[in-house]
Order: structure tokens, then sequence, then C-alpha cells
């Protein structure tokens, strides 16, 4: 007899097409450090990966090699001076650097070449590269600078150098890193397409530069270096309660940059920031990033950063101390406009009053042309909803901000003409979160609709995936999932764009997973990671935004918050399959929980906020946090088990069941099923972690349906039970019931937002709240991931993390005719696609090269399942790559 897998193995042969033996891969989408032939970086053992470009049915890779060289022409001869792995006789597509070690300012070229499942080499020669930065802060040679040491002082400064090149040019870069944002220009053009530079970051401890290859830009002649400097997060003068103004780091903001020309003899010379530059004020007469930014175009200086510019009546600069001592590479994707936005409508007050809409609420700036007299005021007040006579009404964002006086007005933008001719206006230093922006005028002017476009700003991440459903609800609320994700990742993810702009771990931990199937935001959580690793006190504290200038340490960082330590880490290995960041913040889960066991010896934890902003229900702290803590050390045990540290593994293994027995003696009624009162979050969080008894599962989430059922299919939960409550119902039997849950369109629900005109997501389920009632958050934005893993059924195997694997379980729900999810994953694109027909189910599969799939229908019952026609013997069956179509008949 042939046993189960043989017989499933034939049938997967069977459906297989005739392979054919001269084709061979090819690879594509090669990458370092997961971005395309990055400039600029420090890490002396980048990351490669690459993708296998092979549409036939089995495709995978079994070897690799890797060529390194910093002559591209010879490595494409197969020559490789700086590093050959040799022939690896494996199937993974992520390789470190380990080969002869990199040199600062030196590009190098990579190749990887694949063998396919019969042995056959890829053909196709594609070639990358990268470019190494500073690597080390002895590297520069140029000096902090700054105009003075005010940090009262209002307008943000200029300066400007002229040197002159007389010899031919090879290459040219541009490093520089500041205390505060900059723009940067080269002979009067802005250098890059990047905003908000450099990512904010706890400033007296880590400090991130940029670098911009400027080749064009420089001229065989003379040439001017103009920098721009904004206050950010680092002289933050406007007065709010997180006290940013009292930062420790606090300063006029300041830069240190290098540019570096290499010239067709071999030769270097670079030109740096020093005494020599000249300094002035510059017509931004006010900016900050939390309020807004003034303009008064009468102080332009025209063709400042020019050559020929006449700087005799500039200042010098002073020398400053470095923020701190540690510099390191910004290897990340960075904010830009991404998209621009045409106002849908103006309204028109009266002669100096109008009124744009954008038609959808964005995080960004506006830009505005016009012509008027000079001295014209003109402030644009940027609001995401309306007074009933149609005004811009901001009390919904403003709550937090505790001004000194009325000159530093919320989100209103303030330009004064120099009434020299058209002009326009966007500002350099700050975004807003808006959907209206009132202008007003302090002489009348006649406005057209398209004097003001939105400016749609955010970190610029690359889609990884896509969601369409057959109920246009659905697809609506993806679109606002996604619209909330993006303008909360600004180089850290923030909860909201207008009033905070604050790093909240609980936010970004509730929405990793709906970031990651949507966008490939590895870089960005990198990043913020290391600003975790910043922050943490010695005890293992954390605080509950990040970064901060030690605001949080006091409130709001418990488990349910600042689990973000050791979550996303835990999210990026199953995502992308890279252990690194979880070994990078390793030592830092460990003290994290460290110290919750010394000071909740019990392993119950009453530490934290609880079910924030619930419907109406109220869990307690205890039950939320404790399952947190759990879900952390059940990470930390799972990760030195990874890491090989045998003695850690044990030790968690036993803290994880020490917490779980103690939670459930005190929560669980094992004769009823039922935790606690038996509110959703508290039959659905305890789920959702793992904390609940496997044989007592099935009858907590029958409970939970039940409770569900009496909550007349709605929500009555706050952000924690939103993580778990589709996903409970969803993992345990009741796909149905969560689809009811998620596709409702009255109050409280997603759909109730979307029925009331919602482009992004709220941050209250009472769109009348008197307070929390943000309209562009994404704390509850899980519902965004839960599309993918469950009518999509797309899912990570954390035994095969980074898709190698892909768990295929789709939940065929009724309400819906069609659904497909699509997830870019490391090896390539995953499609899960199905439709009802008239006999049954269509379902649509694609798996991409050197990737497999576990499809799982065991909770289809009373259909036969075929697969490219072919029948097969049970719900549960592995394919290999390839397409496929399954029927459920």
């Amino acid at each position: 007899m042939l046993s189960k897998s043989l017989k499933l193995s034939f049938f997967i042969l069977c459906m297989s097409p005739l392979l054919t033996f001269a084709q061979s891969a090819n690879v594509i989408a090669l990458k370092t450090e997961y971005l395309t032939n990055p400039i600029g970086l420090d890490n002396p053992n980048p990351r490669f990966t690459w993708q296998m470009d092979d549409n036939r049915t089995g495709a995978k890779q079994t070897a690799f090699r890797i060529l390194v060289n910093t002559d591209s022409i010879a490595l494409a001869q197969g020559k490789a001076v700086q590093w050959n792995t040799g022939w690896l006789q494996t199937s993974s597509s992520l390789k470190t650097y380990i080969g002869q070690s990199l040199k600062p300012f030196t590009k190098y070229y990579w190749r990887v070449d694949i063998a396919d499942q019969n042995k056959v080499k890829s053909t196709k020669i594609k070639i990358a590269s990268f470019e190494m930065g500073m690597m080390n802060g002895k590297n520069w040679q140029g000096s902090w600078i700054s105009d003075n040491q005010n940090i009262q002082q209002k307008p943000a400064p200029y300066f400007r150098k002229t040197f002159e090149i007389t010899k031919k040019i090879k290459s040219a870069r541009a490093y520089i890193t500041t205390g505060g944002l900059y723009e940067l220009s080269l002979n009067g053009d802005k250098v890059g397409n990047h905003r908000m530079d450099p990512m904010y970051t706890r400033f007296d401890r880590r400090n991130l530069y940029v670098t911009y290859d400027v080749t064009n830009q420089v001229k065989a002649s003379k040439n001017a270096i103009g920098v721009l400097l904004g206050n950010g997060w680092y002289n933050h003068q406007s007065t709010a309660v997180w006290d940013f103004e009292k930062a420790p780091w606090r300063n006029r903001p300041t830069f240190c940059m290098d540019l570096r020309i290499t010239y067709t003899d071999g030769t270097t010379e670079v030109i740096k920031s020093g005494k020599d530059w000249k300094t002035a004020l510059s017509p931004i007469i006010f900016n900050s990033i939390y309020t807004a930014e003034h303009y008064d175009a009468r102080l332009e200086q025209k063709d400042w950063n020019t050559a020929n510019f006449d700087d005799s009546k500039w200042k010098r600069v002073i020398y400053r101390s470095a923020p701190s001592d540690k510099i390191v590479a910004q290897a990340l994707h960075p904010i830009r406009n991404v998209e621009e936005i045409a106002a849908k409508s103006i309204k028109k007050f009266n002669d100096t009053t109008y009124l744009f809409d954008l038609g959808r609420n964005i995080s960004g700036v506006s830009k505005i042309k016009l012509n008027g007299p000079e001295g014209t005021v003109v402030k644009l007040k940027h609001t995401e909803r309306l007074y009933p006579n149609g005004r811009a009404d901001m009390s919904n964002i403003d709550v937090h901000y505790r001004p000194t006086d009325d000159k530093d007005p919320f989100q209103t933008d303030i330009l004064i003409l120099n009434g020299k001719g058209e002009q326009s206006f966007m500002p350099h230093f700050n975004y807003k979160g808006f959907q209206y922006v009132e202008v007003s005028l302090s002489k009348p002017l006649d406005l057209k609709k398209e004097d003001l476009v939105g400016y749609f700003m955010h970190s610029d991440v690359p889609i990884a995936g896509s969601v369409k459903a057959s109920d246009p609800l659905i697809d609506k609320i993806y679109y606002a999932t996604n619209n909330s994700y993006l303008s909360n990742l600004f180089g850290y993810p923030t909860d909201c764009p207008q009033r905070e702009k604050n790093g909240w771990t609980g936010d970004a931990a509730i929405a990793i997973e709906t970031g990651l199937y949507g966008f490939d935001a590895i870089t960005i959580y990198e990043k913020w990671l290391a600003d975790h690793r910043d922050e943490q006190q010695p005890n293992g504290i954390l605080p509950s935004i990040i970064p901060t200038d030690g605001w949080g340490y006091e409130w709001g960082n418990g488990p349910d918050w600042t689990s973000t330590i050791a979550i996303i880490p835990w999210n990026i290995y199953r995502f992308y399959g890279d252990e690194k960041l979880l070994a990078d913040c390793y030592d830092n889960i460990r003290r994290y929980v460290n110290h919750i066991d010394e000071t909740y010896p019990t392993g119950l934890t009453s530490w934290g906020l609880g079910d924030w902003v619930p419907v109406k229900s109220v869990s307690p702290v205890e039950l939320t946090s404790t399952c947190y803590y759990y879900a952390d050390v059940v990470i930390l045990a799972k990760t030195a088990k990874l890491l090989g540290k045998t003695d850690d593994f044990k030790k968690y293994t036993a803290l994880a069941n020490k917490i779980k027995n103690a939670f459930n003696a005190k929560y669980l009624n094992r004769t009823t099923g039922i935790y606690n009162k038996g509110l959703q979050t508290e039959l659905s969080v305890p789920l959702f972690w793992g904390i609940v008894p496997d044989d007592m599962k099935w009858k907590v989430a029958e409970n939970l349906a039940k409770q569900v059922e009496a909550d007349n299919f709605h929500l009555d939960v706050g952000l924690l039970g939103t993580k778990a409550i589709l996903n409970a119902l969803s993992e345990n039997g009741y796909a149905e019931v969560a689809y009811k849950v998620a596709s409702q369109k009255t109050f409280p629900s997603w759909g109730w937002w979307i029925a009331n005109g919602a482009t992004t997501l709220y941050e209250n389920w009472p769109i009348d709240a008197k307070s929390d009632i943000s309209m562009n958050h994404i704390m509850f934005g899980e519902i965004g991931a839960w599309l993918y893993k469950a009518p999509g059924g797309i899912k990570p195997d954390e035994n095969q993390p980074g898709f190698k694997n892909v768990i295929l379980q789709p939940h065929f729900v009724a309400g819906l005719d069609a659904f497909e999810a699509t997830h870019d994953g490391p090896y390539g694109k995953i499609v899960s696609s199905w439709k009802r027909t008239p006999t049954g189910i269509s379902y649509k599969v694609v798996i991409p090269a050197n990737s497999s799939a576990t499809i799982k229908l065991d909770m289809i019952r009373g259909l036969d399942i075929t697969v490219n026609g072919k029948v097969m013997p049970s719900g549960t069956f592995n394919l290999q790559a390839g397409e496929y179509v399954i029927e459920l008949k």
C-alpha cells in the first residue's frame, strides 16, 4: 500500500506538465539590505536577497553562488575578487555577506547564479550593486556647524559654500546628517526627492545620515552648495502635553556634511562643512513639525544657493558639538510626496475665505499658487472635518496642543506674499493630517479649484499586496485601512498624522501584520526597533512612545503596548524569513521579559492600558496584559531555540507554562469554557494569543461566537479585542460569524465609518465621540491583515518562514461571491483567488517559484476537491510552485 504522502506526491506529479529540461531559470529582484542598488550603507555584512524567475510547475532553486567584485565587467565574466561563495546546495534566497572586508565609499557589484530543480544553471546574468558609506564616524571630515545656539530663534537658517572644480569628475557623493531637518541643493537645484530627512531618532543617542549621488549636479567649474535647516523634532518650539520643548537634546538646528568627489585620475577631494561656510536667515520665519510653517516671501533671496550669489552680507557660521557620538546610515525607504491629489471642490464664503476639499483624508501638505499684492497674508487651516456651516473644524485634533500665545495656530500655514507675480507655497519641514483646507486672506483674491493641490506624504514603501472583494464595502474598508497605515508611516509608525505624530507602540503592534501583508516595510521597522534599543532602560523598561524625549516611561507602557520589542521582530521573521532583527533585539526582549517576571512573580501582570477605547464593555487589564506577556515569553523562547540558546529556551518555555497555568487558573471556568465574564475581548484575546488549553479551544470559541451573536454580530471590543476577535473566530471554526462582524454597516463597525464618508480609519467607534476622535488612526487596522488571512487564506508557515512554504486556507464565507488576495513575498507573488460557480467554488492559486504551499480545505465538507482536474484524496495537501485551479463541487 502506498502511504498517504506518496499518493499525494503521485497526484501532484500527474498534474504537472512535462518539464522542459532545456529551459533554465533566471534571477530577478536583486536587493541589498532590502533596497535596490543602495548607496551609503554602513552594515559591514549586508544581506543579499533575490527571487527565482521561472513559471514552470515545480520550479525550485537547488543551489546558488554569489560573486562580488568592484569591477562590473570582470564580474560579468565570472571573476569575483571580493567574494565567491562557491556553489551552495540550498534553496535559500537570503545570504549575509562574509567576504573580504568592505571598504568605505566603495561601490561593489554582485550577481547571483542559481541552479534549478534539474540542476540546470541560470544563463542570464543580472548584476546589482551596492555602495558603502562612512562605515565609521572617524571617516567624517566635515564639522558640525550652525548659525547660533538660540533655541528660541524662529526663522530657519540658510547655509552656503562655493567651490571650484577644474578636473574631470568620475563620481560625486553628498553625505549629510543633521540635528533637525534639511533640504540640500547644488547649484540652485534640490538634491533628491526625499522629504523630511533625516528620519526622527533619539537625537542624543543616534543620528542618521543620508547619501546622495550628485555626480550630475556638480559642474566642472564654479559650484555652490545650499543647505536649509528646519527644526523637526530636534528643536520643538510648539508646546503640547508631551513636553518635547523640554527635550534633553534640544538645540538650534545643526548639520555636518561631506561632499566627496572622485576624479577620473583616481584622486578624491572632499568639500566639507566648516568655518568657511556662510549663513543667513531664510524666508521661513517659523517652522514646527507639530503645527505648521510660516513663510514671508518678501524675505526671499533669489538664487541664494547658486555660485554667483553675493553673500557678502551673510554671517560666519559657528562650530557645534555633535548631537550624539553615533552617526549611522539611513538605509530605508524615504518619505516622499507620493501622490498628488487635486481638490475635489472649492467653496467660496466671501472674497477672502475659501474652502478646498480634497475628497479624502491624507497625511501630507497642501500646495497653493496665487497672485496678490505685497504683504497679503494667506492662512491655510488644515482640518479633517467641518462645522455644520461648512467652515473648517479642528476641535477633534488640537485637544493636546497647549500654545503659549496665538502666534502658532495649529495645522495652519501662513504665507505673506511679495507682490512679484504668481507664486506657490508648500511647506518644507512640516506635514499634517487633513481633508479640508480653509484659505483666509487679508485682502480679497479670486481663487479657483485648481489653485490648491494636496500631496499624500509618507514613507515610500513598495506595495506588496492587494485585496479585491465582490462586496464593495470590503474594498472600501481595505482602502481606508491602507490610507491610515501609510498616513502613519514617517520613518517610524505613528498613531495619527495630525494631533500627535507620536510613535505609539500599541498602535504599531496591532497594525504590524496589516503593514507587512500590504507593503514591503522591513526597512522602516528595522530602523524603529533600533529606536527601541536606544530608548530601553537598563532594567528593561520601554516608553509607550518611541522615539521619546522622556515622556512615556510612566504611563501607557505595559506589555499590551510595548510588546513591540518582541512582536515586531517575530513578525519580520515570519514574513521575511530573516533572523537578523530577532538576533539584534534578543537581549532587549530578554531584559523586558525579565523585568516583568521580577515585578510580577505570580505570572499575572496588571501593568498596561488595557483594551483601549472600548465600545462599551471593559475587560480587566490583568487579563489582556497577561496574554501579551505570555506572547512575549513564547516569542522569546522560540527565538532562543532559533538562535541556539538552549538554556534560555528551557527557562522561558517554563516561564510561559507558568504564566499560562496561572492565567487559566484565575480566569478560565473549565466547566463553562468562559473567561471572566465572557466578554468579546475576554474570550478572543486568550484564543488569539494561544493561552487557551488545547482541549478547551472549541468551547471557548463556541462561547465567543454565542457572545457575538448576542451582541447582534457587532463589535464590543477596544483596541486589543479588535486585534483578536476576527482572527479568534476565523481560526476556530467561525469564519462566517467573523465576516458578519467585519461587513456590518451599522454602529459600531468599520462599515459604519465608511457609511459616514470615511476614507481612513477612525480612533473611536462613535463618529460623534467627545474625545479620542482623530479621523486618521491605524489602531483599529487589524482588519486589513484579517482580509489576507481569512477570506484570502494567505498565511506564513512558521516552520518555513518568509513564505518559503505558504499556508493557503481561505474561508469561502457567505456574503462574498468572490475574493482575491495577493502578496509579494520574498519568493514572489502569491495569489489566492476564489469565486462561486453554479456548482461550487473555483479557487485559483499561484505559488511563486522556489516555494511551496500547504492547502487546507478540511473545513469544506461534502464537496469533492480537484486540482487541475485531478481528484484529491483529502482536504489538506501540498503543492509545488506553479499555477493551479482547485475546484470544489
